[in-house]
């Protein structure tokens, strides 16, 4: 398996992770923390084996544009984790979605990319 679908399957376990997350500040409860910190561990770890695909192994176009998704979406996730769950304030919604978004975006453009949809 290459590492570019390492990658993907990485990301993947941690889109799941942050879904029930996600689905429990919809439903207006707090995220369990265990859940919080695999999230965080799982989302860390696709974003260093991207930096490794795009820095070391010179991936391009589709799997640099993710990693700049992703690095936005983990300062974003930085700052829900540091700023409210930690804190145990309510994780406003909408803070969610963007975060959420973005992360979804970089994923399909990675997926695309490693399925050469996109160049």
């Amino acid at each position: 398996m290459s590492l570019m679908w390492i990658t993907i399957l990485v990301f993947a376990v941690t889109a799941v992770i942050g879904l029930t997350m996600a689905l429990a500040v919809f439903k207006g409860q707090f995220p369990p923390v265990p859940s919080a910190v695999l999230h965080g561990l799982f989302g860390a770890t696709g974003l260093v084996l991207l930096i490794v695909a795009v820095f070391v192994h010179h991936a391009v176009g589709p799997a640099q544009w993710a990693f700049w998704l992703f690095l936005i979406a983990a300062l974003g996730g930085f700052f829900i984790a540091f700023g409210f769950h930690a804190k145990k304030k309510a994780i406003p919604p909408g803070l969610v979605v963007v975060h959420a978004s973005v992360a979804v975006v970089g994923f399909l453009i990675l997926l695309a990319g490693a399925l050469n949809l996109i160049a």
